[in-house]
């Protein structure tokens, strides 16, 4: 398992961490993926620092980063999560559909998902997102719990890569 040496990753740092793991993939040529930013309308800049300091989303974010690999379409959303629950709440309704949407023309949707007290990380197949998705919508638990994830989907440390989660993407379509 692979130790960050931090006191837990910050959704920042699992950007950064997921973002130079795809540039170390891009400069193989083994695919091209953007980090996909959320429009905003900024409402209040603070004229000393020129930053934002007021804004609003100007409309709902799909996945974070799109792409593709060896041809094949991807898109994924990373989350990161501090307890052995995750909240499905942390997914929104329309990223799940537009994730259904975009398997419906032939690419893969995933979820990259770290667990900051464990220092672990998965790959979060859609269609096993979508089994906790429909228990929910069924009533049942509006969370997945760590043991109910696929522990062949647990990203192993490789290669010199950070996070090395085209090997899983490799075996979502073997599964298939």
């Amino acid at each position: 398992m692979a130790t960050w040496n931090s006191r837990g990753l910050r959704g920042s740092t699992l950007e950064e961490l997921i973002n130079r793991t795809i540039e170390k993939y891009r400069e193989h040529g083994l695919c091209l993926i953007q980090k996909i930013p959320t429009p905003i309308t900024p409402i209040t800049i603070d004229k000393k620092s020129k930053h934002i300091t007021l804004a609003y989303f100007d409309q709902k974010s799909t996945v974070d980063y799109i792409g593709a690999v060896q041809g094949i379409p991807v898109c994924f959303d990373a989350k990161e999560c501090a307890a052995d629950t995750f909240a499905l709440s942390n997914i929104h309704e329309h990223q799940v559909e537009f994730m259904k949407e975009f398997e419906e023309q032939g690419g893969i949707a995933f979820f990259l998902l770290f667990y900051s007290h464990k220092d672990m990380f998965f790959y979060l197949r859609l269609n096993k997102l979508l089994e906790f998705w429909s228990r929910m919508k069924e009533g049942g638990r509006k969370s997945f719990r760590f043991e109910e994830l696929e522990s062949a989907y647990q990203i192993l440390p490789g290669q010199g890569i950070l996070i090395p989660f085209l090997d899983y993407i490799n075996k979502d379509l073997s599964d298939r």
